[in-house]
């Protein structure tokens, strides 16, 4: 090869990487700068031209593409096979580069654009020679048999369902009613955004699971008995006296009343196991007042209230759950401004999600210690080849092993004889669980919740359900049922 020949190859080549090194920047790190540019039609059109990598539960495609071809040009859109299954989980992606769900969250991965420098080069060697760019694909812990029936419960009600592996905390279900089909975004989006449920403000878009701030009512007990327990201010065995109701700031506050009687209950003596198995408010009252709202909510903290739930959706798509005043998050700086007695029982301004009542459902079931929750079990190339693969983490250990086993017993009760003993689990399905009827200062209408593990002797799984503004919606007979019912097709042989 003579002189001049070399000189003219090294040149090409210089130009060739330039080029390369050029489009990977454009392309890949600064592709979040580009889609900001909502008018810069040259990235529009690029991202167009990209094969999303599909979202997939096992046996399930919840997302993938349709391929177009104009003027001789390949484009691509996105399809959702299975409409409103998950739809606020994965969410959409639509032509225009809008994104939500985890179409936003892993989009790099869905593009191809998080992927090591030798497969980038790769890549852009296949865009300079016309070959198509093709997106890895997300593999998700969604069960879709068990998402399906978690919807079909809800039947259109505002409300959530947050169903985990305690072992793992791999996220099996996560159904958020009302739900909508993400296919419509594209040509009907005001449409979807008027869906609403019974409850008349629900946006159908809002991820009620992650999002959704409820008071959780006597679901926190878990809360408050896991501080009383585990500071040793008390035993499970420990003693109060119910008169229906206790005093604070003078004033009574009493205990809830049940569907089949007027007025409030009154126990007489009881334990604290025996005042969480019937839910009784007074005892709580009492130990809330005693180990005071700080300790409460130190404890709460440790299960992971203020603070944003780990989970790969947006951030923007994910609420923090704790004390909330005037719309914002309040964490107060003294005692005194604590009503210690109301908080105990999960009233007086606390508003939590239903991951995070899962995540708590999810410690105490796992002996202590809290799993952070995930919903993506794997990302795979093109070719099949795996790219990442989610490794189970602990969070923390909110509570003692020994202050999750008598938690856990008196779960227990509340399902053998308390509270939800009406539900009817069946006779070989031993389940632990909380019931929860929290007040809106709406008359009769209250938000039923239940969180419920199984089998409490080993437990698998835990669920956690809402159903927002029921008529007379006492946590047993509206939410308990949706438990049983989720449990039930989790641990069919």
């Amino acid at each position: 090869m003579n002189r001049q020949l070399r000189h003219v190859c090294v040149a090409s080549l210089v130009l060739l990487a330039v080029l390369i090194v050029s489009t990977t920047y454009w392309q890949t790190w600064a592709v979040g700068d580009l889609a900001d540019r909502q008018g810069n039609a040259v990235a529009v059109v690029a991202r167009l031209t990209v094969d999303r990598g599909k979202i997939l539960a096992p046996g399930t495609i919840l997302a993938r593409n349709r391929r177009h071809r104009i003027h001789g040009l390949t484009t691509f859109s996105r399809v959702y096979p299975q409409r409103g299954l998950a739809a606020q989980v994965v969410g959409y992606a639509t032509t225009a580069g809008t994104t939500t769900g985890l179409e936003q969250s892993l989009d790099d991965y869905l593009t191809g654009s998080n992927t090591n420098l030798s497969n980038t080069l790769t890549q852009e060697l296949d865009k300079l020679g016309g070959q198509t760019v093709h997106g890895d694909d997300a593999i998700l812990t969604l069960r879709p048999a068990v998402q399906a029936v978690a919807l079909q419960q809800l039947a259109g009600r505002c409300g959530a369902v947050v169903a985990m592996d305690v072992k793992t905390g791999a996220v099996v279900a996560m159904a958020s009613s009302p739900t909508y089909n993400p296919n419509l975004i594209e040509k009907h989006y005001p449409s979807v955004l008027r869906i609403r449920g019974s409850c008349g403000d629900a946006s159908a878009l809002v991820n009620n699971a992650t999002a959704g701030l409820y008071p959780p009512g006597s679901t926190f007990k878990m809360v408050t008995a896991a501080a009383a327990l585990d500071s040793g201010a008390y035993t499970p065995s420990s003693m109060f006296s119910d008169p229906g109701y206790c005093t604070e700031y003078g004033q009574r506050v009493s205990n809830a009343g049940n569907p089949d009687q007027t007025g409030p209950e009154a126990f007489g003596n009881v334990s604290l196991a025996q005042g969480f198995e019937h839910s009784i408010n007074s005892v709580f009252c009492n130990v809330g007042k005693h180990i005071g709202g700080q300790e409460i909510l130190k404890y709460a903290k440790r299960f992971g209230f203020y603070s944003l739930p780990p989970l790969e959706t947006p951030p923007g798509e994910r609420r923090i759950s704790g004390l909330y005043k005037n719309g914002r998050l309040w964490d107060p700086r003294t005692q005194y401004q604590i009503d210690a007695g109301r908080l105990a029982f999960g009233q007086f301004n606390m508003l939590a999600t239903p991951l995070q009542m899962a995540m708590v459902g999810q410690a105490i079931a796992n002996r202590g210690k809290e799993m952070q929750p995930y919903l993506v079990d794997r990302i795979t190339a093109p070719d099949g080849s795996l790219v990442n693969k989610t490794t189970p983490q602990t969070l923390g250990r909110p509570i003692k092993p020994s202050t999750a086993a008598e938690l856990n017993q008196m779960m227990q009760l509340v399902v053998k004889g308390g509270t939800a003993a009406t539900v009817g689990f069946p006779p070989g399905l031993h389940v632990a669980g909380k019931t929860g009827t929290a007040e809106l200062g709406l008359g009769t209408l209250y938000d039923a919740w239940f969180v419920g593990f199984a089998p409490a002797d080993n437990p698998r799984y835990v669920v956690a359900v809402v159903v927002e503004k029921q008529p007379n919606g006492f946590g047993a007979s509206i939410a308990a049922p949706i438990v049983k019912t989720i449990l039930e097709k989790l641990l069919a042989r």
